[in-house]
């Protein structure tokens, strides 16, 4: 009975290790990091969730990799983000495209969750990353149920919080501002040999009765998007302007009916994640010189820049 016993404890000492690695819901990075690492403490993010099945990569081909929140990627049924539909703008024979962004993360948590650390790890020499955040980064910087809030602005001030989440509670945190965070994009790219492009968050649906205005002067993220690339000497894409200026001779009514849900004035419905997209592809070929150029598709006549 006792040697029954020990070869029992044996056998399940070497099983149950690899039944968990076997788990097809997860893929844990095999690195964990921290995000930013100034201030008093930098809690350990868990190990990042990759998605699954994700296309491979040939031989010699590059990568463009998507970073982004809900307006870039969006599982809730009727909603979509642009990152979807801008897959099939881009020459599958010259370049594959992994789409990261995940619903309700700002310029902070992609960071902290240890995601931006499993692109960084995935990704090799020579691909390429889009970046489009903000959407997220409004909020409270600690105490809520989501602790995602960046400081407004581009400067270098910070704030020590204390946390209040999950394995978190209890921790420090150094927050930074909304540019902090995507210069840190930008620079952990360039050191990795990629090739960052930020872009600027899409606009929202324009208000019941509100006026348009096709020159509408940058503010908030979308100024600080166009600020940090230009102090991290970063191509961006003003999406925002590209995607308002095809509202023109639309009234609100039409352009939430055709290109938002029903269910807020933020997320796309699948027609106008495809505008999006397009606008991404016309805002790409307008960087002069950028290696991302040669792995498009054509663009079609009405989104040619």
């Amino acid at each position: 009975m006792i040697s029954k016993l020990i070869y029992l404890v044996a056998f399940l000492s070497i099983a149950i290790p690899c039944m968990a690695q076997d788990s097809p819901d997860v893929a844990p990075a095999t690195k964990p990091t921290t995000g930013p690492t100034s201030g008093p403490a930098t809690p350990m993010p868990p190990a990042p969730i990759r998605p699954m099945n994700e296309p491979p990569r040939k031989p010699g081909q590059p990568t463009i990799w998507i970073v982004g929140d809900s307006t870039v990627h969006n599982g809730t049924r009727g909603q979509q983000g642009w990152g979807d539909p801008f897959i099939k703008l881009v020459d599958p024979a010259k370049a594959r495209v992994i789409v990261r962004a995940i619903g309700g993360r700002s310029s902070r948590t992609f960071i902290t969750e240890g995601r931006w650390a499993a692109v960084l790890e995935d990704a090799q020499k020579g691909d390429f990353v889009l970046v489009q955040l903000g959407h997220n980064d409004g909020g409270p910087l600690s105490g809520d149920n989501r602790e995602r809030g960046s400081i407004r602005g581009t400067g270098d001030e910070t704030k020590d919080v204390t946390l209040t989440l999950g394995d978190n509670k209890g921790k420090p945190y150094t927050v930074h501002t909304y540019g902090w965070y995507m210069a840190k994009y930008v620079t952990d790219a360039k050191a990795a040999g990629l090739t960052p492009i930020l872009c600027t968050p899409v606009p929202h649906c324009p208000k019941p009765g509100s006026t348009y205005d096709p020159d509408l002067k940058p503010s908030s993220y979308r100024q600080w998007t166009l600020e940090t690339a230009k102090k991290t000497d970063c191509d961006v894409i003003d999406l925002f302007s590209i995607v308002w200026h095809t509202y023109a001779g639309k009234t609100p009514a039409e352009i939430k009916q055709t290109l938002y849900t029903d269910m807020d004035d933020t997320h796309s419905s699948h027609a106008g994640a495809a505008l999006n997209a397009e606008c991404v592809g016309r805002g790409l070929m307008g960087l002069k010189g950028n290696p991302i150029i040669p792995l498009l598709k054509p663009l079609p006549a009405s989104t040619q820049p």
